[in-house]
């Protein structure tokens, strides 16, 4: 053994890096409507409520079809996530309108005496 030569303990040499392949991701692609469902789902806990029920119905849609092929789709958990989003801002939403019309009826039967 020379200088120049590292020393070999006996461990073997790591594997070659693998290559991109034709066949894509290996467990399949991305539903095509999961980043739209997160963002309605955001959104309808944000700002628009609506959006929130369209996030759920969608993401519900959207599980049912993954979970019917699960080796076809990866984002299961991003679908997932946008859905509970979309029902948390369709229950906000709810309980908004709730509170609008109880306020409303309350503010109905005060009555404002000016004597």
């Amino acid at each position: 053994m020379s200088y120049n030569e590292p020393p070999n303990y006996g461990t073997p040499p790591p594997p070659p890096a693998g290559g991109y392949g034709y066949g894509g991701p290996v467990g399949g692609g991305d539903h095509p409507q999961g980043t739209t469902i997160l963002i309605l789902g955001i959104l309808g806990i944000v700002c628009c409520g609506p959006l929130g029920i369209a996030a759920w119905v969608m993401g519900n849609k959207a599980i049912k079809e993954i979970d019917a092929n699960p080796s076809a789709y990866t984002n299961r958990g991003t679908v997932n996530a946008g859905r509970i989003c979309g029902m948390v801002g369709t229950i906000l939403m709810v309980v908004g309108i709730v509170a609008y019309v109880l306020l409303i009826a309350i503010a109905g039967t005060v009555s404002f005496s000016t004597s």
